[in-house]
């Protein structure tokens, strides 16, 4: 007797499941072996990898001292906060029209917009610290915003792009012949569909800000405006021998992001269960 298809289908997706989980290691590796390290006593002679006998906190006192981590943390929290504001709000208001009206113009503009997001970064930042010097607004927060939320807009514009393309256009006559302006139909009708989009832009975008390093490096140069990046890179130079206090740092500044990623999937969750109930 003949086995279901589907069944033998199923029955060969094993080595789909452990390619996953393979995947999942890898990248879980690093972060193991930082949160083992950072707990981990400079006396502590075991394997690296090893977990702590007892947890030593003396390597997050050691962050917190030699290195203004809790100054950096509110560096990076307040560029990536202007960061992902501009880059949803401009991005949705600058994609809408692009979606809607497919003119030459508007298939040229977003040709011009995939080709900046193909411009390596490195290749531009002489010209970009340059130009912020003429403008003195090297080491502030403008400056750095203005520089990552630039170079970081046309994949919002993108997304968002593609996501209300897929929008039926019937919507925006009807409310137009409600009465409504293209502003109105805009902000009522189109926006609050593109909460998913939204959520994606703000994860992709956030993580970017946060982990912003090539920019960094050359507009922020005064040791108050450091952002995570800069301090890590600056304390493993410093302490390069003292790798459990490297650790701690680094602990640090990748748990707020872990943090926000998480609530905002919750707020996410939340949200559709409720409009699954209201349905």
């Amino acid at each position: 007797m003949k086995q279901p298809k589907n069944t033998y289908l199923k029955r060969n997706q094993w080595w789909k499941y452990a390619v996953s989980l393979l995947i999942i290691c890898i990248y879980l590796l690093p972060l193991y072996a930082v949160v083992v390290m950072s707990f981990k006593a400079p006396t502590d002679l075991s394997p690296r990898l090893s977990l702590p006998q007892t947890p030593y906190w003396g390597s997050f006192q050691k962050a917190i001292e030699n290195v203004s981590i809790l100054s950096a943390l509110k560096n990076s929290a307040l560029i990536t906060i202007g960061v992902v504001f501009i880059e949803v709000f401009a991005g949705c208001l600058a994609a809408y029209p692009l979606a809607r009206n497919r003119t030459r113009t508007n298939k040229a503009i977003m040709t011009v917009v995939l080709a900046i997001m193909m411009v390596p970064t490195l290749s531009i930042v002489t010209g970009v610290y340059t130009l912020l010097v003429s403008l003195k607004a090297t080491s502030t927060y403008s400056g750095i915003i203005a520089v990552t939320a630039a170079f970081g807009l046309p994949l919002s514009i993108f997304l968002y792009r593609n996501f209300i393309a897929a929008i039926p256009q019937s919507l925006d006559e009807a409310s137009a012949i409600d009465g409504a302006s293209v502003f109105q139909t805009f902000y009522h009708v189109i926006l609050p569909q593109l909460a998913p989009v939204t959520v994606s832009v703000i994860i992709m975008k956030g993580i970017s800000a946060w982990n912003e390093f090539d920019f960094s490096l050359y507009v922020l140069q005064k040791p108050r405006m450091y952002n995570v990046t800069l301090c890590i890179k600056q304390f493993f130079s410093e302490t390069f021998t003292d790798m459990n206090a490297a650790a701690a740092a680094a602990l640090l500044g990748i748990l707020p992001p872990i943090i926000a990623y998480l609530a905002l999937c919750k707020v996410l969750w939340t949200a559709r269960s409720r409009d699954k109930d209201g349905h």
